[in-house]
């Protein structure tokens, strides 16, 4: 299983890689493109636009085909909208490319949990989606000073046309060491949840209970990761480009840390019976409290704005944990299902996220408010929105009866 988790581990360390890249590159956009704050939220909501269309029948070809076939496919796009980035002359260019991007990469992570789920027990499942989440961690490192030291050197176009040469060695890792996907006999009872669409999934209660916290609160932490983080630490707490890329470099390496160390614990908790949901509960507070902090300081954190941004990001890890609890809350025939039902709900949040962030920036901004409070009163209402799904986490199905 060595061999299949490094091949997956690679392809999706590529697709956080492009996840992320746009905070990086976003003063180069946007300076040789003219971007507003606006575009610049919708350009990088692209790539997960295009990750979220694909996530219902992305669920229903894991049930059926396998990981293997599934990834395979989608790869093939991710390489056509590498190619397209790096040639594209206008805003609309680099916007349909980025959504082809999230197209290729959309399988990237749902193909491996699926299999997980039928190959590991419920403590290997738990670690082998941490540490998933920080080989993901590192494509978001590299994102950050690897990029911005390249850029000089080569130019975007150039870095994308790489990104392109290596999901094509992924796809023959791939090709080489993950197994083929073999059905589960067919018995003469059906189970009652064996229909052929979502209708298991949508009537779940559990299921409810955790999309509000993974379209606010996880999937915020992904749209201030990949995006935001990098115009707060320029706008709000006057970094420097460099500095910025710096503090994205921080943000990203101590994330990869994060999920190092849950991959260790995670099946120590559960072997004592400490659930994910708990772990939820503890942690979402803290991360809602360094949020209003960062957005309340803003300037006047200073040299400090990097590390509240780390310290944010790491926190919101907690509800990370949903993701493998929504799908082993289902049989293993519903996984696929399961787990790209709620990936939906994640990217959709994002691009929800990013763009309203943006659009947010840009109105505060129209009423004449300065730079740096728009950003504040932008931030504050997804706080306003993370903290109303964390309240429901905890009111609604509390007894997990579904």
């Amino acid at each position: 299983m060595v061999g299949v988790f490094l091949a997956f581990a690679f392809a999706y360390f590529l697709s956080t890689l492009m996840r992320a890249i746009t905070a990086t590159l976003s003063p180069a956009l946007t300076q040789e493109l003219s971007l507003s704050a606006q575009d610049l939220g919708l350009l990088a909501g692209g790539y997960f636009l295009g990750f979220s269309v694909t996530q219902l029948p992305l669920g229903k070809w894991l049930d059926l085909h396998g990981p293997k076939k599934v990834i395979l496919s989608f790869l093939v796009v991710a390489v056509l909208g590498c190619i397209c980035f790096a040639m594209a002359e206008s805003f609309l260019g680099l916007w349909l490319a980025r959504v082809l991007c999230g197209i290729g990469v959309s399988a990237c992570l749902m193909s491996p949990l699926t299999g997980y789920r039928r190959w590991m027990d419920p403590g290997s499942q738990l670690r082998a989606n941490s540490w998933m989440l920080m080989t993901g961690s590192l494509g978001m490192l590299c994102s950050t000073l690897p990029v911005q030291w390249l850029m000089p050197i080569t130019g975007w176009r150039a870095i994308f046309a790489g990104l392109a040469v290596l999901v094509v060695v992924a796809m023959l890792m791939i090709y080489w060491v993950v197994p083929a996907w073999e059905k589960p006999q067919e018995t003469s009872a059906k189970p009652l949840d064996d229909e052929p669409g979502y209708g298991p999934i949508w009537r779940n209660a559990y299921f409810w209970r955790m999309a509000p916290i993974g379209f606010f609160c996880y999937a915020g932490m992904l749209a201030v990761q990949t995006l935001w983080a990098g115009p707060w630490m320029t706008v709000v707490g006057g970094y420097s480009p460099v500095a910025a890329a710096t503090g994205l470099f921080g943000i990203n390496l101590t994330m990869l840390i994060a999920f190092w160390i849950w991959g260790l614990v995670t099946p120590k908790l559960a072997k004592r019976g400490i659930s994910p949901n708990r772990l939820i509960a503890w942690g979402q507070p803290v991360c809602l409290l360094i949020l209003a902090a960062l957005i309340v300081l803003g300037p006047q954190l200073g040299e400090y704005t990097a590390l509240v941004l780390t310290l944010f990001c790491v926190s919101s890890t907690f509800v990370s944990l949903a993701q493998p609890a929504v799908g082993m809350a289902f049989p293993p025939h519903l996984a696929g299902r399961a787990l790209s039902a709620y990936n939906l709900v994640i990217f959709v949040g994002v691009f929800v996220v990013q763009w309203g962030i943006g659009l947010g920036v840009d109105f505060f901004k129209s009423l004449g408010w300065p730079p740096v409070l728009a950003f504040q009163s932008a931030f504050a209402v997804f706080g306003v929105c993370a903290t109303l799904s964390y309240v429901y986490f905890h009111w609604a199905n509390r007894d997990n009866s579904a």
